[in-house]
């Protein structure tokens, strides 16, 4: 088992201090050997190469050559001896260098190389201010892992959980938090004494919603996270739950018993009207949107144990997805809308599950832990990160789609629940150019 710990500084600039740890469980065998050279200081900066080396790693595509083994230090192209990194065994190589453009505005040029090829893949320089030293170095890991992997990276994208402190005793509290998609620059946007469940995060990334208890009784918020500014979109008597925005971002899926039975409903977010759109007697809950938002995926009873549907937003017409097993919860659809992930049970342990729209196809499990739970996949569609058990603890788990790469994150700080991994997210506040 490799163990990465994110180091941390205690200067201007530095990394801040982090709940999370990661733990790289299971690794491809076609790890790539790649070497990240320094990159350089300037001002109280840190060098952007530790947190572009770290992210290709828990990629678990990528082992990093160590620095004290490096038989020279390139930061410029002409400086580049690829002789020297065949000697090591690399097979990719990623150089750059740091400059300051002012008291609070720094700029980082950036080229990754293929050693075996001999030739350039990618490079471009990336600035912004000093604070957003790690945004820069999260967003030239995506365009390395980009370049060799012909992905679209998610390092530049964020994770929202819950972190539950003082659970069994008395007065436990719940916060809701959103970090960086490698748990750093954690905040908390809500912190109650009531349970927070089903986070989920709206496509443009700059709102969220949940399903918060501090009126007593479940209602769905809205949340804007710039402003901290918050809405009850859903409080009706009974159950208030699962909100799941849609991919334009103008309705949400949800639960509620408002008319008696759990049902599934749409809120259209503009003039706040609801749609019904199951009238089961079972119990119908979790909805999920498809890729193109022209369905939903479902949590039902109706066949007597809890399994997947599909139903058209246009004509209602409803077709059961999952055959195998008696537990079948909680999916999740990919965004290639060929396939979905989703809770499986197998003799009493929970398992996430993969598994195509087809209804023949058998379900590949990913997980090997005996409670996971809340799957919710990176926007690239590569990872599924999911809620899981360690001892009593919860805490985080990361598994790629083809089960391949596992990882685990606990946290220091209490229990982690209900992850959900964030859209791309756009930002105004970093330039970037290819060169």
């Amino acid at each position: 088992m490799k163990k990465l710990v994110i180091l941390v500084g205690i200067f201007i600039f530095s990394w801040p201090l982090v709940a999370f740890e990661i733990f790289i469980d299971r690794g491809t065998d076609q790890v790539s050997k790649i070497a990240v050279v320094p990159f350089g200081t300037v001002a109280e900066v840190n060098d952007p190469s530790d947190v572009i080396e770290f992210d290709l790693e828990r990629s678990g595509l990528f082992t990093a050559l160590a620095e004290e083994n490096m038989l020279s230090m390139p930061q410029t192209t002409d400086e580049v001896n690829f002789r020297d990194w065949n000697i090591l065994g690399a097979k990719y190589l990623i150089i750059g260098s740091m400059e300051e453009r002012s008291e609070i505005e720094v700029a980082v040029t950036y080229h990754v190389f293929d050693v075996e090829l001999q030739r350039r893949l990618v490079g471009g320089v990336a600035s912004g201010r000093k604070d957003l030293i790690r945004d820069i170095a999260h967003l030239i890991a995506d365009q390395v892992f980009e370049a060799i992997t012909n992905v679209k990276g998610a390092f530049s994208t964020k994770i929202m959980y819950v972190l539950v402190q003082g659970r069994g005793t008395e007065f436990p509290t719940y916060h809701l938090n959103i970090a960086d998609s490698d748990g750093e620059n954690i905040q908390t946007i809500l912190q109650s004494n009531w349970p927070i469940l089903s986070p989920a995060w709206a496509p443009d990334g700059q709102s969220v919603c949940y399903v918060s208890f501090e009126s007593g009784r479940s209602q769905v918020i809205g949340h804007e996270i710039l402003t901290g500014e918050r809405e009850v979109l859903a409080a009706f008597e009974g159950n208030n739950s699962s909100p799941d925005f849609s991919p334009d971002g103008e309705q949400i899926a949800l639960t509620l018993t408002r008319d008696g039975n759990p049902e599934v409903y749409t809120m259209n977010l503009a003039d706040r009207t609801f749609r019904r759109i199951t009238t089961h007697r079972g119990i119908d809950t979790e909805p999920t949107w498809t890729a193109d938002g022209s369905s939903l995926i479902f949590t039902s009873d109706r066949s007597g144990n809890p399994q997947l549907y599909q139903v058209e937003l246009k004509t209602l017409s409803t077709n059961r997805l999952t055959f195998v097993g008696t537990y079948n919860a909680r999916a999740r659809t990919l965004p290639d809308r060929k396939h979905l992930l989703y809770v499986h049970r197998i003799r009493q342990n929970y398992h996430i599950v993969w598994a195509s729209l087809d209804e023949s196809s058998e379900p590949i499990v990913l997980t090997g832990s005996v409670m996971d739970e809340s799957p919710s996949v990176a926007p690239n569609g590569s990872m599924v990160m999911y809620a899981t058990k360690q001892g009593s603890r919860g805490i985080l788990g990361i598994v790629s789609v083809d089960g391949q790469v596992e990882l685990r994150l606990p946290s220091e700080d209490g229990d982690v629940q209900e992850p959900a991994w964030s859209p791309y997210l756009s930002t105004t506040l970093i330039k970037h150019r290819k060169i």
